[in-house]
């Protein structure tokens, strides 16, 4: 007979096991099925575009949201304001540039040969009842409110936000800033919900690509993955210049001053929990101003996310070159800004890239189905790109502090 409670101690158990053991365990899993089962195996991607459609829907709202809150908290003012906003925008669109050139001279999409977009889609055209309920499924949260016949996804986002909102009903709602939170907060907890849900897509994904298609995308997956962190050793020291030519701080002692900040930074995937070690550290270790460490490590962190953007930049492009799309100098302009835009306020958002990645996609019209495929190795590259993110950030505060260092009669006790 089956307990009450073994459904939450099995939900309890999922969302216990860190997030990565979960993802390789289902590509294992879907590597298995897609040997197993061949092109049989092409139905098994509907729970990775049920998963792409749900992040679809969220993230219009949600970086909205995002971008409202951080500029409604942001402290900026004074004059290292204006030069903070320049540094941010330069930092990453030098990222975005490294991204694209990189990806552009390496060019990982076409390790493999090139794939119709919708090859797995046609052989799954017979999945005739999973395919009506992905259509019941709302594309956006405003959608289903301006036809008048989808009902269902009016009920999906009702149950959604009824179930979000239970833990937020007693919250206090006196300012404009505390509505922008509770929604805010709302959206992050059915984020995560979806991000419960990635395990799952990564199953499907990796099952029917192998099934239908072999390995051939997941050998370009890996070139994929060393033009990412080529672009990201080089945007590092792209930054590592930028302090050596423009503050009083020394290169190598940045590095050692903020370790731990970095290590921090990777080993979480969170540069909103890093915030606080790396102020620490910019001021006891590296020994930065008050003013400079905290426009740069707490102001700034909320809107510097060049590691981000780098890694859409170049996600889009290696779909691109995948697919045998040739993406223009003004589509390459369009990911440029588009992901300038979707990285603002993208900090405080779990697994933000996969969130703001949608977004990037269909501004040049690249067919989101392949995001999945990006699952299976986002979780090793997001820890990296945020450590990129946490060292834009220190990056940013010794330019701030400038070529003269703090005299030590002028410190606070």
């Amino acid at each position: 007979m089956t307990s009450d409670r073994e459904y939450p101690i099995a939900l309890g158990w999922w969302r216990g096991t860190p997030l990565y053991l979960r993802i390789l365990g289902a590509v294992a899993a879907g590597v298995a099925v897609g040997v197993a089962f061949g092109p049989h195996a092409a139905p098994l991607e509907i729970p990775a575009k049920l998963v792409l459609r749900l992040l679809g829907a969220l993230a219009p709202p949600l970086i909205l949201l995002a971008i409202v809150q951080a500029l409604m908290r942001a402290h900026l003012g004074g004059r290292k304001a204006l030069r903070l906003v320049v540094l941010l925008l330069t930092n990453t669109l030098a990222a975005i540039g490294i991204g694209l050139l990189v990806a552009n001279v390496l060019q990982p999409g076409s390790w493999s040969n090139p794939a119709p977009a919708h090859a797995p889609a046609k052989a799954a055209a017979g999945a005739d009842p999973l395919a009506q309920f992905l259509d019941s499924v709302p594309k956006s949260i405003g959608g289903p409110f301006s036809d008048n016949g989808a009902v269902m996804g009016v009920i999906f986002i009702a149950v959604a936000l009824g179930v979000a909102l239970r833990s937020l009903r007693h919250h206090e709602v006196r300012t404009v800033e505390d509505l922008v939170h509770v929604a805010l907060t709302s959206l992050i907890t059915i984020l995560h919900w979806i991000i419960d849900l990635v395990p799952l897509a990564v199953f499907g994904i990796v099952a029917s690509i192998i099934g239908v298609k072999g390995f051939g995308d997941f050998l370009a997956l890996g070139g994929f993955v060393v033009a990412v962190l080529a672009a990201l050793t080089l945007q590092a020291g792209y930054y590592l210049i930028r302090v050596r030519f423009g503050s009083w701080v020394r290169p190598l002692d940045l590095l050692r001053g903020v370790r731990d900040a970095l290590v921090m930074a990777f080993s979480t995937g969170s540069s909103t929990a890093t915030m606080p070690v790396t102020y620490a550290r910019l001021r006891e270790n590296v020994g930065l101003r008050e003013e400079s460490a905290s426009m740069g490590a707490l102001v700034g962190a909320n809107f510097n996310n060049d590691g981000t953007a780098l890694y859409e930049a170049m996600s889009a492009l290696f779909v691109a070159q995948l697919l045998d799309m040739h993406l223009t100098l003004s589509q390459q302009f369009i990911v440029v800004v588009t992901s300038v835009i979707a990285s603002v306020g993208a900090a405080g958002i779990p697994e933000a890239g996969l969130v703001t990645m949608t977004m990037v996609f269909k501004a040049v019209a690249l067919p989101t189905d392949y995001i999945a495929m990006l699952f299976t190795i986002d979780w090793l590259l997001d820890r990296c790109r945020t450590a990129i993110n946490v060292m834009g950030d220190v990056t940013v505060s010794c330019l701030l502090d400038g070529k003269t260092r703090e005299r030590p009669e002028t410190r606070p006790p």
